[in-house]
């Protein structure tokens, strides 16, 4: 979700610069800058950015320079064709010499300065023109998480083999073997026996089967192959799937916690620990997602 992007435009008597970064968030957190006189630009620019991203905290600024100080020159059309016209008729009536451009312009109402928000006309030119760089910096700034994302994929593919060699390690330990479970529980039925020489059979069978379950990891195993195959084919999508896949880290991490509550057995609790921290390690990566 890390990214920056700019984009220069001009026109008109206006010169502007976009900015546009973004960094990881867990949602879209979209930030806007406008210069004052451009307020009128704000829900078009959000629209825009919420149409291309999805998620990460994004901050846009935009600049606006006047080329020709703070308002805008402008010609009164109905003024000057007045005066243009009153100008002939008094040659008409008096040999006079042609009047100049700068004595016409310097006359009353000729010409007038515009602030931005008093003309309707070029307001709505320059949102135009500069929505349309906004959207070209907001392709950079996409073209950018795109790249990272890529090879954030390729990172996640291998902690994912990470967590399928694991977890075909946790499958072929020594001590998930019948003969190795019925010799723990052997060990600890004679434990119980020792602590408590009067107690009842059929209590004796009801902790032995808790015992025996408490051993078994296989539902573990199977439902961290099925988050495997998930994961991968969600890396395979175009689009967003950054909570997708954070969804899938919890239950990554849910079903290594419990294959470690239920290990009985260093090896196999070493496995399991080991696993966990490839689960951290996919599960920070994947805040770098959209």
């Amino acid at each position: 979700m890390t990214g920056f992007a700019r984009a220069d435009g001009a026109g008109d008597a206006y010169r502007w610069t976009w900015e546009l970064r973004s960094v990881n968030g867990k949602g879209l957190d979209i930030r806007l800058r406008l210069p004052s006189g451009f307020e009128y630009l704000e829900a078009a620019a959000r629209e825009r950015l919420g149409a291309k991203l999805v998620r990460g905290n994004v901050q846009a600024g935009l600049t606006v320079r006047s080329q020709t100080g703070a308002a805008r020159i402008k010609i009164n059309d109905d003024v000057l064709a007045e005066v243009i016209q009153a100008m002939k008729r008094i040659r008409e009536r008096i040999d006079v010499q042609p009047p100049t451009v700068d004595g016409i312009l310097s006359m009353n109402g000729v010409v007038s300065t515009v602030e931005i928000g008093d003309d309707e006309e070029l307001r709505t030119a320059l949102a135009a023109w500069i929505l349309i760089d906004l959207d070209a910096a907001l392709a950079a700034l996409v073209g950018d998480r795109v790249r990272e994302g890529t090879a954030l994929a390729a990172v996640l593919g291998s902690r994912l083999t990470g967590i399928e060699r694991l977890t075909r390690a946790a499958e072929a330990s020594p001590a998930r073997t019948p003969e190795a479970i019925r010799a723990r529980l052997a060990t600890q039925i004679a434990t119980l026996l020792d602590a408590t020489p009067a107690l009842d059979p059929d209590r004796l069978h009801q902790e032995a089967v808790l015992l025996a379950a408490r051993a078994d990891i296989r539902e573990e195993l199977d439902r961290l192959d099925a988050h495997v195959v998930a994961a991968r084919d969600l890396l395979k999508e175009d689009g967003a799937v950054g909570r997708r896949l954070d969804f899938l880290a919890q239950e990554f991490n849910r079903e290594v916690n419990t294959l470690c509550a239920k290990s009985n057995d260093r090896a196999l609790t070493a496995i399991g620990l080991e696993l966990k921290a490839v689960v951290d390690q996919f599960r920070e990566q994947i805040q770098n997602l959209e």
